[in-house]
């Protein structure tokens, strides 16, 4: 203000990246990501990276009666564990696995993929990171990514921090929709093997790791075959193709991903009112990395299987008698997995025994 008391005008015109947002470094990123976005691209994608909005051909061949089937979801604070090692490039598979598992646990078709990813400052290097661990899961799927958003929100975070969002969309035939209500007494229970602690969990692993007993990521700990920050950044498994490889192959009556709230919330959710699941825990042996949580943060055994997936990513219901071919059919589609339980008379719940 100058001396008469009137407001001075500044000495230059006020830009954009005076605020703190770079548009020239957006452009470079999505210059960046161009070629990982086009490799995931399907037959049925009809617009190009830019778009303002992403174009899906719905002439859905081999379909009777299709339903569109969506999700949403991220990757929780493992962020906060790839922003610690500034490393992105896996964080990416996480988001399409959290997506895509959904949507197929009623027997559809992953078809495209968007993304949106915000950050306190946009580094080129880090979004085409980001983005070429997106591809990536998609190719796994046989997604296309075909749109996505990358804000900047000065302000609003730290210049490093950035947050992740992802949307999936499938479809699947009415008539070969699964939704659990076929489940009777007598069937069993196959678990699919998760990679770790996927992306569940991690607010209780960091306060345990890195709060109360500070260690590092490139620490070592004993029972680990990598550095805690390696085990803690393993990629979540992406189940889509071998669930679908195995609806074709048998009657498959109901589909559980195993993310927050583990097997004791998530299991009841297919079951109809007149079936228990009992899950047996000598059919698998956990990875390393849940027992040195729970001796370590002394977290209680029903504690554990509430906020981990412990072991088990997916589970599959299906009657006993094809039993041996489901679990043919995912050994060859490269996936571990095990009967761990059966189906008896009850109320809707899951009983967990060792």
């Amino acid at each position: 203000m100058n001396e008469e008391g009137n407001i001075e005008e500044s000495s230059r015109p006020l830009s954009y990246s005076d605020a703190g947002v770079d548009i020239e470094a957006g452009s470079k990123a999505v210059e960046l990501i161009k070629e990982d976005v086009a490799s995931t691209l399907r037959p049925e994608v009809l617009s190009e990276l830019g778009g303002f909005g992403a174009l899906f051909s719905a002439r859905f061949e081999g379909y009777d009666d299709p339903v569109l089937v969506s999700s949403v979801d991220g990757v929780g604070t493992k962020l906060k564990v790839a922003q610690m090692l500034d490393r992105h490039d896996t964080i990416g598979i996480d988001l399409v696995a959290m997506c895509v598992d959904d949507i197929v646990t009623c027997g559809a078709e992953p078809l495209f993929f968007l993304d949106y990813l915000a950050m306190g400052k946009v580094d080129p290097r880090k979004v085409k990171d980001i983005v070429s661990g997106i591809a990536r899961g998609c190719k796994r799927c046989g997604c296309a990514l075909i749109g996505g958003e990358t804000a900047e929100h000065p302000g609003v975070m730290e210049e490093d921090e950035y947050d992740l969002a992802g949307f999936a969309v499938g479809v699947v035939d009415r008539g070969r929709m699964i939704d659990g209500s076929r489940i009777v007494p007598g069937d069993v229970v196959i678990g699919l093997m998760s990679t770790g602690l996927h992306s569940n969990g991690y607010s209780l692993a960091r306060k345990i790791f890195f709060e109360l007993n500070d260690f590092d990521p490139g620490d070592r700990l004993r029972g680990l075959s990598a550095t805690l920050g390696d085990e803690l950044l393993t990629p979540t498994e992406i189940y889509a193709p071998g669930i679908l490889r195995l609806r074709e192959e048998i009657d498959v009556k109901g589909i559980v991903h195993v993310t927050g709230g583990g097997l004791i919330e998530n299991v009841p959710r297919v079951l109809p009112g007149g079936v228990d699941a009992t899950i047996d825990m000598t059919g698998w042996h956990p990875p390393s990395i849940f027992k040195i949580i729970r001796d370590m943060g002394k977290v209680d055994e029903v504690e554990m299987f509430k906020a981990f997936n412990m072991g088990i990513g997916m589970v599959v219901i299906v009657d006993v008698g094809d039993l041996r071919q489901a679990l043919s059919v995912l050994s060859l589609a490269n996936y571990r997995a095990a009967r761990i339980g059966e189906l008896r008379e009850g109320t809707g719940g899951i009983c967990i025994t060792c």
